[in-house]
Order: C-alpha cells, then sequence, then structure tokens
C-alpha cells in the first residue's frame, strides 16, 4: 500500500448510507457556518450522499459549491440530491483529495467532513487542500476520535468492537483517533493560523439509540468493513455477529447513552 493509498473502510453500504445521509451542515458543520459569505465558493471534499453539500450550497446562494468525493456512484446520488432539492449553484465531481484537479487559488472555503482518517497521506491532503485555497481562505476540517468514544452501560464487547475497529481501519491506512491529530497535521502542511475546536454527537433518545445501534450492528455484518475484518484474519464471522448482538442490546437499553467527540480546525490562508 502506497503512502498516499486508503482503503475506505465502511465502504458504501445502506448502513454507512443511512449514517451519511443523517449529516448536514448544521450537525456536521457548525464551526464553519460563521464564516460564510453568500459570495463564496466553496470545495466540499468527500462530499458522500450530498446533504452537507446541499446545505453549504442553500448559505452562499449567489456562491457555488463543488462536491468531489472518490466514489462514482455516491457523486452520482449526491448530484440527484442537488437535482431534487433545486440547487443550480452546485456541481460534482470524482477526485483524490491527494492530488486535486484545480488550479491554485480556485476557493473561498475547502472543507472536509470525516476525510482525514480514511486517507493515506493526511498532511500531503491538507497541502492540496491550501494549495487551491485563496489567499485569505478557509480550510475547514472535522474528525471523528475512535478511541475517545464513550457509553454508558460498560460492555466489554462493545470495548471489542472498538479495539477492532481501530486494528481493521490502520490495517487498511488510515488513522481512527484523527480527531486529535488535525491540529498537527495542519502544522505539519504548513498551515500557521489555526483554529482548534471540538464538538460532539450525542445518541441518547429511543430512537436515537435504535438508529446508531442498528446501523452498527448492520454495518458490522453487512458492510465492506465486515469483510475487511473476516478476509484479513482480524475477527471471525462468529465474533462480528456477537459485536451486532452487542450493539441491539445497548440500544435496546432505557439507561443507554454514547458520545461521538469530534476536532475540528479553521485554518486561515
Amino acid at each position: 500500500m502506497s503512502k498516499e493509498t486508503a482503503v475506505y473502510t465502511h465502504g458504501h453500504h445502506e448502513s454507512v448510507l443511512r449514517s451519511h445521509t443523517w449529516r448536514t451542515a448544521a450537525n456536521s458543520a457548525a464551526y464553519l457556518l460563521g464564516e460564510l459569505k453568500p459570495h463564496m465558493q466553496i470545495l466540499d471534499i468527500g462530499c458522500g450522499p450530498g446533504t452537507i453539500t446541499a446545505d453549504l450550497a442553500e448559505l452562499v446562494p449567489q456562491g457555488h459549491v463543488t462536491g468531489v468525493d472518490i466514489a462514482t456512484g455516491i457523486v452520482e446520488q449526491a448530484q440527484a440530491l442537488a437535482t431534487e432539492r433545486d440547487l443550480d449553484n452546485t456541481d460534482f465531481a470524482v477526485a483524490d483529495i491527494h492530488a486535486l484537479d484545480y488550479p491554485d487559488d480556485t476557493f473561498c472555503v475547502v472543507h472536509a467532513h470525516q476525510v482525514l482518517q480514511h486517507v493515506g497521506d493526511p498532511v500531503q491532503a491538507l497541502r492540496e487542500m491550501r494549495r487551491v485555497t485563496k489567499p485569505g481562505g478557509i480550510i475547514a476540517v472535522r474528525d471523528s476520535d475512535y478511541d475517545a468514544f464513550t457509553w454508558y452501560p460498560e460492555s466489554p464487547v462493545l470495548d471489542e468492537w472498538l479495539a477492532l475497529y481501530r486494528k481493521v481501519a490502520r490495517a487498511n491506512g488510515g488513522e481512527p483517533d484523527a480527531g486529535r491529530r488535525l491540529r498537527s497535521w495542519a502544522r505539519a502542511a504548513g498551515l500557521e493560523d489555526i483554529r482548534s475546536t471540538a464538538s460532539t454527537w450525542v445518541f441518547a433518545t429511543p430512537d436515537e439509540r435504535a438508529w446508531w445501534g442498528g446501523l452498527w450492528a448492520d454495518r458490522t455484518t453487512a458492510s465492506v468493513y465486515a469483510q475487511i475484518a473476516v478476509d484479513g484474519g482480524h475477527a471471525t464471522a462468529e465474533q462480528l455477529e456477537a459485536i451486532a448482538g452487542a450493539w441491539r442490546a445497548w440500544a435496546a437499553d432505557d439507561d443507554a447513552w454514547f458520545m461521538v467527540p469530534h476536532g475540528e480546525i479553521l485554518c486561515r490562508v
């Protein structure tokens, strides 16, 4: 595996897209929204199914948002969503964050949500983000930090899930504890004006628990992640079934609570 190559650990199984389509600019990019101006040109890297991209487009009505992702099928889905929402200030393309096909100084804002944890060379990715950002522009990055995930009640099997996921993600060339590393990666990329913040997702109501626990139970047994875990010798199918059962048991507990912390950086170029 080359330095700039990584496998997207989750893949695009329905259980993964269930999570991605839930994301909005409000619940996933709040740290950026106060910086946006109506005329801005934005690049949304790793746009996935386009829900955050579409929200950003609505916030820059005189501007334009370009969404890019490495997967052709998901880019088509994002384009369909933009069409459904009647947005005429968007376009979408397939792209590699390590080598973006845009001239220097093109965008006012370059945004990436839950991306750097999955790439082979996050420092090179940030260099590319800086290259295509206009002087005075902003680079905005948010990534979760798996080792800081916290839940209740305690569950030895969910402890096994977390250890397994981190092992599989690293075997794929990624860094699952990216949130805490964003500032250091940005400094290594030559960025200097860096504002570091953090925010969380919390799942505690019955509906939230059912949704979060259900998508992870399904992801653990039916997604690309499950296949990679078994094929790579990291877990057996039986172990994955046990983990899925622990997720469902957690979701059914009225006392259950889960927090996903995120590191965030806003870098002025």
